[in-house]
């Protein structure tokens, strides 16, 4: 494989020129939703290896499907009533004149995937369901710049011993490729090894990322969460020119990525998704450097996990505890 440069320089999913990212979250519901967006449609594609997703239009990413690009992708907190953060994004993108043209109708193409998050303690008995609003005001919010750990998707997502949140990280290839990752980090399993603060990720850390921990040593994983709890969600992207075939395999690729940062993980309970995208804008890329380019999305991803929980804040009412209430004191 070619040697590889480093991070960009936001250390973002937006790294990848043209995309942009935005969140939404409410406190006293302790949720939220992330909206990846860009100023041209994107082409996808997507892998489910979780045994428990939720997801809205995600079997149009298929390779044999007529529709090839999307105008937004949604990761969203509230179980399946998160799904309908995509109705507000699609509302806004229609209002600003994007999506497949029908007619004199335009549909925006907004795949969405969903983690649960309805027993974090947050107020969750709404008479309207609020996930729409927060989907639009996520499409709003989306910028080069955007917040870590308690934010947007990630804003009430937990692991089995501490806070979950929102994480991204990038890398730029020796060929200029650049690859990205964001994820709202809700699983069932650890992505802390023991009782200790080292992350599963610490062999992929850049720099001081997330904390410059080193590796632990590992125990029995408490599986406290229960059943359809979880689900960690995910959106890999390139400006490599790939199409929606060469997405589904950096997709499936990335979903390495999960497995080295979370133990364990792809469970029956947690509905573990990877959205690949690319805006088109860099060059065709060889077989090798499609190779490259999955290996360096799952590095990313596994940083990008690690980086959400680092970055997480505490909160009153919290059910677990922040990485930094617990450990960052300490170090």
């Amino acid at each position: 494989m070619t040697a590889q440069a480093g991070p960009g320089p936001r250390n973002l999913i937006t790294d990848v020129a043209g995309l942009r990212l935005g969140h939404a979250h409410d406190a006293a519901l302790r949720s939220g939703v992330s909206v990846l967006t860009a100023d041209s449609p994107m082409r996808a594609g997507v892998h489910v290896m979780g045994g428990a997703p939720g997801t809205r239009e995600t079997e149009l990413l298929s390779p044999d499907r007529l529709v090839q690009q999307v105008d937004a992708l949604v990761l969203s907190g509230g179980s399946a009533f998160g799904l309908d953060a995509a109705s507000g994004v699609m509302e806004g993108l229609r209002a600003a004149g994007r999506g497949f043209a029908v007619g004199k109708m335009r549909v925006p193409i907004v795949p969405a995937a969903i983690l649960f998050d309805l027993g974090n303690g947050g107020v969750k008995d709404w008479t309207t369901n609020p996930y729409s609003g927060l989907g639009l005001a996520a499409l709003d919010a989306a910028s080069a710049d955007f917040a870590l750990g308690s934010a947007g998707a990630g804003y009430g997502a937990t692991t089995a011993r501490l806070k979950g949140g929102f994480g991204s990280a990038s890398w730029v290839l020796a060929n200029g490729v650049t690859v990205g990752a964001a994820v709202a980090v809700n699983p069932v399993g650890c992505v802390t090894m023991g009782q200790g603060p080292e992350f599963w990720a610490a062999p992929f850390e850049w720099g001081q990322e997330f904390g410059g921990r080193g590796v632990g040593l590992a125990d029995t994983v408490p599986v406290t969460k229960l059943a359809r709890e979880a689900t960690t969600i995910a959106i890999v992207s390139t400006d490599a020119a790939l199409d929606q075939a060469q997405l589904t395999r950096m997709a499936i690729a990335a979903h390495d990525g999960i497995a080295r940062a979370i133990v364990p993980s792809h469970t029956p309970f947690d509905g573990d998704l990877v959205f690949a995208v690319s805006t088109g804008k860099g060059p065709v890329v060889s077989a090798p450097e499609q190779l490259d380019i999955g290996h360096a999305a799952a590095i990313c991803l596994s940083r990008a996990i690690a980086r959400g929980v680092y970055a997480a804040r505490a909160l009153p009412g919290d059910v677990l505890p922040s990485w930094q209430a617990r450990f960052g004191q300490a170090g």
